[in-house]
């Protein structure tokens, strides 16, 4: 049975190669994600290795095994789906649940994960938008006829639906919600400026302004039709 310190690392190495569409994590991003010193991360992508659930390149960066790929995922799914349970059934808000589910991850079991599962109607997405991967391994795909892009880099006059967020943390989400951005809400770029590394955009009749930095965290598809979630 993988210890706590492994289960966070193979779910940090997936979360980063993912988002890097299958390239290598640096030790310095995997220190960053999991917030230890870069000489802690090179000492247990040593031991990862040893294990055969990840492969590690020195001065290249690390990718997981189709072992910890498995492991990774199942960590996920406990995790997206408690964070959706506590959403759903006791009313925490999205900034709440990420904490939360980070210390209850590791303590739940497979069959109570999917009961959860079960009693929530087998979510596909969590409530940040990430994808909760089934009970097979597999990870739903999702409803977007084309790949998400991030916020930061649409032009003015573009219309999207807000899927996904990156940043998880507490200030980050709650300054979302003052801005009346979640997953599922539909808004239009007003305008983008590039000189000032800014972009204007309208949700519903207010009007906000982001620094690239937070709308780069931001991922979008086009608009859904009237009634789609």
């Amino acid at each position: 049975m993988a210890s706590l310190t492994i289960e966070n690392y193979v779910k940090g190495i997936y979360k980063i190669c993912t988002y890097l569409e299958g390239k290598a994590a640096a030790t310095g991003q995997l220190a960053k994600e999991l917030d230890v010193s870069p000489g802690t991360v090179t000492s247990m992508l040593k031991t990862l290795s040893a294990s055969d659930l990840a492969t590690y390149t020195p001065y290249e960066g690390v990718r997981l095994t189709e072992a910890g790929t498995r492991l990774a995922l199942r960590v996920l799914r406990r995790h997206r789906l408690i964070e959706t349970f506590l959403v759903k059934t006791l009313n925490l808000t999205w900034d709440e649940v990420h904490e939360e589910a980070e210390h209850m991850e590791h303590a739940v079991s497979d069959l109570l994960v999917d009961r959860i599962d079960e009693y929530l109607s087998y979510p596909e997405t969590d409530p940040h938008g990430d994808p909760i991967p089934r009970f097979d391994g597999s990870v739903p795909a999702g409803q977007n006829p084309v790949p998400l892009r991030s916020l930061a880099n649409c032009e003015a006059g573009v219309s999207f639906r807000f899927v996904r967020v990156l940043d998880q943390s507490p200030e980050f989400l709650r300054y979302l919600s003052d801005a009346g951005l979640c997953p599922g809400v539909e808004g239009d770029v007003v305008e983008q400026r590039w000189d000032q590394g800014s972009i204007k955009i309208r949700v519903g009749e207010m009007e906000t302004t982001l620094l690239h930095d937070a709308a780069q965290k931001l991922l979008i598809g086009p608009k859904t039709s009237i009634g789609a979630v």
